[in-house]
């Protein structure tokens, strides 16, 4: 989480040269680059039928969600982007949710977005747009979480090399029909690789490291600290100030995205609880 605000954070400067979808268009390739190095996905292949689709639309969703994130970044403060982004998971968590508990956890939420979003008084001053680009990144991290399961399953460790490499494929031709030669400035190439490693190569080989060596429930309640950490990244490296209803909603989806990890954790430790009971009746 600190790779990924700090990477954010360091994007944002770039914007001014580059533009937020430069700088997510150059992050993506590099990153690519770099997994590819590191991991040579190419002994595996590629898969084809429905193993290829799955891969395929983990890497669209994977694009969709880092291009749309650095567009909002560019009107909204770090830390309300990395939450409102964060509805993405959120509602993945709560799908299906049949407890009363979870309630509580969309309650939370909502009170969250309606202190963040334009609504009358309260949010006012947020740019739509920045909101909108935020929230369709939220919605291309639930579709990458859907995805990103059934590839995982698939392709192991090398799914993120692959998926990252379909991303950038996504990201170049976008890049290039709207930047054009403004993409070719060398000099910044440095600094946008250092962003696509803190933000990209290096946290999500970190996810998978500790996905491996903890339970998904207890990844999920650390994972939503992330509206916190961005906000506090926005805080020292950019010198974003936040209100006191900001900080109030973003505290509001950390409590929701947490509970409803546990939640979801309880409910799954349950159901394979009951399988074992009924198999061991049978």
């Amino acid at each position: 989480m600190t790779s990924v605000q700090s990477g954010a954070s360091l994007a944002k400067t770039l914007f001014p040269d580059l533009g937020a979808l430069g700088v997510s268009v150059l992050r993506l390739c590099f990153a690519a680059i770099m997994l590819v190095i590191v991991m040579r996905p190419w002994r595996g292949g590629w898969p084809e039928g429905s193993k290829g689709r799955a891969l395929l639309m983990y890497g669209v969703a994977l694009g969709g969600m880092n291009m749309l994130f650095y567009q909002a970044l560019e009107t909204i403060p770090l830390g309300v982007a990395v939450a409102l982004e964060f509805t993405g998971p959120l509602t993945v968590a709560l799908l299906g949710s049949r407890r009363v508990l979870d309630l509580v956890w969309i309650a939370l939420a909502v009170f969250g977005l309606y202190l963040l979003l334009p609504v009358g008084e309260i949010g006012g001053d947020m740019d739509p747009r920045g909101i909108a680009y935020a929230l369709g990144a939220g919605a291309c991290w639930g579709f990458y979480i859907i995805w990103g399961r059934k590839a995982g399953a698939r392709h192991g460790r090398h799914t993120v090399a692959l998926g990252t490499v379909v991303a950038g494929l996504v990201a170049l031709p976008i890049g290039v029909v709207n930047l054009g030669a403004d993409l070719i400035v060398p000099h910044l190439w440095p600094l946008a690789a250092v962003v696509a490693l803190l933000s990209t190569a290096l946290p999500y080989s970190l996810e998978m490291i500790a996905l491996r060596r903890m339970p998904a429930r207890l990844f999920s309640m650390l994972m939503s600290l992330e509206p916190a950490v961005g906000a506090l990244s926005g805080l020292v490296f950019l010198h974003e100030q936040l209100s006191i209803v900001q900080y109030l909603a973003i505290a509001a989806i950390i409590v929701a995205a947490g509970g409803a990890a546990k939640t979801a954790g309880t409910a799954a430790r349950s159901r394979v609880s009951k399988q074992r009971d009924q198999s061991g009746t049978d």
